[in-house]
């Protein structure tokens, strides 16, 4: 059998050549919903079964609907671990039974169960939004405030070390002040920086990939910051959700006089902002592609041969091979090509399109 390891509904169809359990974390973000969505469409195409289970943010619920999809005999689990470490006793479980393990978009850490990972190259990610922030900023000494996604996520950490390979050295030329850090301010001048130099910034400036975390975590620095610490800034936002609410806070500070700010993911909401000039960009990740590569993946090892790779990431346990996918930068200037003539989008989803 096969388990990919992915994120609570279900829906069924098809024959049983092949029945395909997916595990997607949370039905509360619209990255997820737009997962589920690609995941029907692509298995409507064949004659696979399936069912999509959503952990709504507990690792125990993981567990339980992996352990649920097991004992229905499935022969394809997809999972995106809700936590890295905590995923490890679903993979284990599975691999006791046979089962080959993908994980889907994050990666299960910390276990030697993980055969396969399908992701977007997600230190890329974090490069796009820090180069679009570099390449639209203007003078020196530019108010940067940084953002993280949730500790728990491996991604979150691939991310800001994108991120930060990008902005240090702008950081170190003084183009930009941290404004908002006191832990990334101790190690501005260090291009390279430890899982736990990085953990410890990452952990200061989470934001849970919760948008009231992060609404909550902006509105307290504003709050202590100066007016040097103002006026036109920078702010490393680390996905759409959450980047929206921290633009929101921001965008209500009047000592704001203009915002640069990064996101990812394309959600529908955040095309909008960026249409309307609230979110400056986000990286288009084309979970069509991610949903191809995860189920051709499955049905490579089910026919016997062996997925191709790119390239592979260490999960504290092993290195795990990979299937990278490319991303995107989208801002206002590219989002009628990449989103809406790309057929991602209908243009009828949205106002204010030239």
């Amino acid at each position: 059998m096969v388990l990919i390891a992915a994120g609570c509904s279900s829906e069924s169809g098809g024959s049983n050549d092949l029945s395909v359990g997916i595990v997607l974390p949370t039905k509360d973000e619209q990255r997820w919903v737009q997962d589920e969505e690609r995941f029907k469409e692509a298995i409507g195409e064949t004659d696979y079964t399936t069912e999509i289970l959503f952990s709504q943010g507990s690792s125990a619920k993981e567990k339980e609907n992996v352990e649920t999809l097991i004992s229905k005999g499935i022969d394809v689990l997809i999972i995106t671990p809700q936590d890295g470490d905590s995923a490890a006793a679903a993979a284990d479980a599975a691999k006791e039974e046979g089962i080959t393990v993908i994980s889907y978009d994050r990666l299960i850490t910390n276990t030697d169960s993980v055969d396969y990972y399908v992701t977007f190259d997600s230190v890329a990610v974090g490069a796009a939004q820090a180069q679009y922030l570099v390449d639209n900023s203007e003078g020196s000494g530019i108010p940067l405030y940084l953002y993280a996604g949730a500790a728990s996520d491996n991604n979150a950490y691939l991310f800001f070390e994108g991120a930060w390979n990008v902005l240090q050295p702008k950081i170190a030329d003084g183009t930009f002040t941290i404004a908002n850090s006191s832990e990334a301010e101790a190690l501005q001048d260090k291009a390279e920086l430890t899982r736990e130099e990085m953990s410890a910034i990452v952990s200061q400036l989470t934001t849970s990939w919760d948008p009231n975390e992060a609404k909550n975590k902006a509105e307290t620095h504003l709050t202590a910051a100066g007016d040097d610490m103002k006026g036109d800034i920078a702010i490393l936002g680390p996905n759409d959700d959450t980047a929206r609410a921290i633009a929101d806070v921001f965008s209500q500070d009047s000592s704001v006089t203009s915002y640069v700010i990064s996101g990812q993911d394309a959600t529908k909401a955040s095309i909008q902002y960026i249409i309307d000039g609230k979110q400056s960009m986000t990286v288009f990740k084309d979970v069509r592609t991610l949903v191809k590569d995860a189920m051709g993946m499955a049905i490579t090892i089910l026919d016997g041969d062996t997925p191709d790779t790119t390239g592979s990431y260490d999960n504290g346990e092993i290195d795990v091979p990979a299937m990278q996918s490319d991303v995107i930068s989208v801002d206002k200037d590219n989002v009628q090509s990449e989103i809406i003539d790309s057929g991602y989008y209908e243009a009828s989803e949205f106002t204010g399109l030239e």
